[in-house]
This record gives structure tokens, sequence and C-alpha cells, in this order.
């Protein structure tokens, strides 16, 4: 074979992509280590593979040769970088109304005994309810169309709900709150009716959240295994399901122990089937698998 064949020119050489790097038991438990402080994901012994999956692209589009360069890049500072690893990481699943059980049992038990409490003025008319791990937002904003619904501003109620994930990326999705029609299929249709808007023209096929809904919903960055994070006040409900049982055991411990302390009185903590701490979360009493409740004296014991 000629030389001229053996070698490529220099633009052909820069066209040929390069492979994905293998990586060593060093360079998972190092990445490993960093995701699990970054996010609380815990990877166990046989996830280098997934994390070649999630991440050989990216060091690709950088051109880096090994897992232990891009750790050093992330670790050097590299905030931008840290969060699109956090975002590549993240697995995100979500509908509007997931759990359907949970959306009924506040339908039918909560939400009216709130109202009952606001007429008779035992209680502000005021609801703050936070998202946790909310993805591109259909849990947040299903949580606005209900509340909305059963406390209707006209009667003098407040309703903010937060929604937080510590991916950038789906959070981006959810402040843009547009979806592919299909998506809708689990919205009541009631609540489909007065809150989503069908797209037209360019967005057909598209439906969006109505001012109404959007001004209801905020949306924040939030790491769930950060132990200094301190949320903006108490809240009267807490959902955070399908994302604890990606930590650790010890972490997922502390971070219901940290969702339950923000429960307001009388306010309840939500979790997935997966996740429900065992059955005892302390300060909280269970109401019903995954549904603990914070009352006057469960609160008193946890703040004494």
């Amino acid at each position: 074979m000629s030389a001229e064949r053996r070698s490529l020119p220099n633009a052909e050489r820069r066209s040929v992509p390069r492979a994905t790097p293998t990586i060593t038991d060093g360079e998972f438990a190092l990445l490993r280590d960093l995701i699990y402080r970054e996010s609380g994901i815990h990877l166990g012994p046989g996830k280098s593979s997934l994390l070649v999956a999630r991440l050989g692209r990216r060091l690709r589009d950088l051109d880096l040769d090994s897992f232990g360069t891009y750790y050093a890049r992330v670790l050097g500072g590299d905030a931008r970088e840290l969060a699109t690893m956090i975002d590549r990481i993240t697995t995100n699943e979500t509908q509007f109304f997931r759990e359907r059980l949970q959306f009924e049992f506040l339908e039918s038990s909560v939400f009216p005994e709130w109202r009952r409490q606001g007429q008779a003025r035992t209680r502000p008319k005021r609801v703050n309810v936070w998202s946790a791990a909310c993805s591109t937002g259909e849990e947040a904003y299903s949580l606005a169309m209900s509340l909305l619904w059963h406390f209707p501003r006209k009667e003098g109620w407040s309703v903010a709900v937060l929604g937080s994930d510590i991916s950038t990326r789906v959070l981006h999705a959810a402040r843009n709150a547009e979806w592919p029609v299909e998506r809708a299929s689990t919205i009541p249709a009631r609540y489909l009716n007065r809150f989503m808007l069908r797209g037209v023209r360019s967005r057909m096929g598209h439906i969006r959240a109505s001012d109404e809904l959007r001004s209801a919903v905020d949306f924040e960055r939030v790491n769930l295994n950060d132990d200094t994070y301190r949320p903006r006040g108490s809240y009267d409900l807490i959902l955070a399901r399908n994302v604890l049982i990606y930590f650790a055991d010890t972490g997922r411990a502390e971070a219901i122990r940290r969702l339950a302390s923000w429960v307001s009185p009388g306010g309840y903590l939500l979790l997935g089937h997966a996740e429900h701490g065992g059955g005892v979360i302390e300060g909280l009493e269970r109401v019903r698998p995954t549904i603990y409740r914070a009352s006057a004296r469960a609160t008193a014991r946890r703040n004494a």
C-alpha cells in the first residue's frame, strides 16, 4: 500500500469521530462519588456501562481522551459542564396526574378539609405546594390545575406551586410549558378545557399552559442531597415521588427527614411507592402507604 493510501489528509483525519474511551475502575469511582455529592444519585458497582453510555458522547463532543480528563475538567470549576453532566445522568420520566390515586385522595379528602378550614378562618386562604424532582413540569402543573380549581381566586384563595429539579435542561422545558398534544391524554377534561391551550399553525399538535396556570407555578434548581439548602418557607404539601429511589439508603433517609421538617402543621408529604421510608417518618403520621401528615402534635414533638 502506498504512503498516500496509508496516511489520511489532515482535514479527513479531523472528520473521523473519536471513539468513546473505556472507563477504569478508578475513574468510575471518582465520577460516582462526584455525582453522589452533587445530586444524591447513587451508582452501584455495576453501573459503569450506564455511565459510559450517558457521558460517552459528551467526551466525544469535547474531544477528550479519557474519563479521568473529563473528571478533572468538571472538578476544576467548570460549573456549566457540571450541570451538563448531571443532566446526562438523571432519568426524567413523568406525566400529567401521575399516581392517580394520590390525586384522588387530595381532591376527595384533603382539599375539602382545607376549604372548610379557610371558610371557618382557622387557616389562611393560601396553599403553598412543592413538587420536588418535577422533571419537565407535568407534576407541578397538574398540582396547579387541581389547586386553582378547588381554591378559586375569586373566593380569596392564593395558590403557589414550586417545581424543582436538579436538571437545568428539564427545568428549561418546564418553564416553556409546552408539550406534544399526546401528553394531554391523562389530564381530566375539565382541567384540559380550562387550563390548556391548543397550538395552531406552526404549533399544531402541541398544548401550552394558559397564563393563569403559568402564573401559579415557579421553578428552581434544587439538589435534594444538599443539606445546606433551605426552602423559602414551609409547605402545605410536598411531593417527592420516584426520585429518592436513586439515592443510597442513608442519603434517602436524610432527604426524607429534611422534606418532613418543611411540611406545615396539617400538611402532607407524598412519596413514591418504592421510597416510602419503611412506613415511619419522624414528625409525620402515616395516613396510608406513601401519604404522610404532619399533625399539630407531631409538629410539636418535632420542634421540641
